[in-house]
């Protein structure tokens, strides 16, 4: 998951810089996944998601001359420091979803204080298993940071903003933010993409 925050008259060329990024990225061996998506109403903040078999394959991704490329062309129109955080999955569902046009991602920081990260483990399970029964769902992952075990990314793709808006007003979603309110070390910071 790498967050790109751009100056505002740089979004149509960031957009281009990533949409060539992901392109080629996609045609990389071993790669499972990669989508771009762009924040609802805030057009300079991007997030590439990617998923890779292993750490061979997104190493050797790593050293691919756009790859550095690219983050050199980004950094030099950031408003912020370019943010690649690296995960394991942990609760990932099997082959991405053909989307709709109008689907939304959902991507969520969820920081546990580190004794409670187990029970934040089992909360983040049950809300997975319950959102993928939901009308609307496309895909539900939690992914756990590989340098931080105690931090985790939530992505998730609902077919449109309603769905999206449903799922947070049910049972399972409110449980689950009753349940992190004691164990939480930072702000529930859920941001609301669409996909480019």
């Amino acid at each position: 998951v790498t967050y790109v925050e751009v100056r505002p008259p740089a979004v149509a060329e960031a957009l281009a810089l990533l949409a060539r990024y992901r392109d080629a990225t996609r045609r990389q061996d071993g790669l499972l996944r990669c989508e771009i998506v762009q924040r609802i109403g805030q057009p300079g903040q991007l997030v590439v998601l990617e998923a890779w078999r292993d750490q061979t394959a997104f190493e050797a991704h790593t050293r691919a001359p756009l790859t550095g490329e690219t983050r050199e062309k980004l950094t030099a129109i950031r408003l912020a420091p370019i943010d690649q955080r690296l995960h394991g999955a942990f609760a990932v569902e099997g082959a991405a979803p053909t989307l709709a046009r109008e689907a939304v991602y959902v991507v969520t920081h969820v920081d546990v204080i580190p004794p409670r990260k187990d029970d934040a483990i089992v909360a983040l399970r049950r809300l997975a298993e319950a959102s993928r029964t939901e009308p609307g769902h496309q895909r539900f992952d939690v992914v756990q940071q590989a340098s931080r075990p105690n931090h985790f990314t939530v992505i998730e793709i609902w077919t449109d903003a309603r769905a999206a808006q449903a799922h947070a007003m049910a049972t399972p979603a409110r449980d689950f933010r009753d349940a992190l309110a004691p164990m939480t070390g930072a702000l529930y910071d859920e941001r609301f993409y669409r996909c480019v």
